[in-house]
């Protein structure tokens, strides 16, 4: 099970944290990832974060639309992972999804890559 929290209303220029919870002990073998969906668009990835077991090697990606604005991090122990947006723009207004992807694996950016989905939380940038 993936749950997500953490959306809300937030004026341009505002943060956000967004976390996740995944009740799977192969957390820490698993490719974290938040994906977006604005209406009548498609879902599209924001960020993930690998396993820091190998073969994965514990990076992190990030689009470009988002770098230096948010920050995706995991925490292991307690099976959680969070996405902290900051300087947030209308353009950033949607659904955001936690992705669980199992396995090792070089792509991140796939819909298709990932196996558990949270049920999403809004996230409305406007002033």
């Amino acid at each position: 099970q993936v749950a997500e929290s953490g959306g809300g209303l937030v004026q341009p220029g505002g943060s956000l944290r967004l976390s996740c919870v995944v009740s799977a002990d192969t957390f820490p073998y698993s490719t974290i990832a938040w994906f977006r969906q604005a209406p009548g668009k498609e879902r599209e990835v924001v960020s993930c974060a690998n396993s820091n077991h190998p073969p994965s090697d514990g990076s992190t990606h990030y689009v470009d639309d988002v770098k230096g604005r948010f920050t995706i991090s995991r925490h292991n122990a307690n099976n959680t992972a969070h996405l902290h947006m900051s300087r947030l723009k209308p353009e950033d207004t949607a659904v955001y999804y936690c992705a669980v992807g199992w396995g090792y694996s070089d792509a991140w950016r796939p819909v298709s890559r990932y196996d558990w989905w949270g049920q999403g939380t809004q996230v409305t940038v406007s002033s």
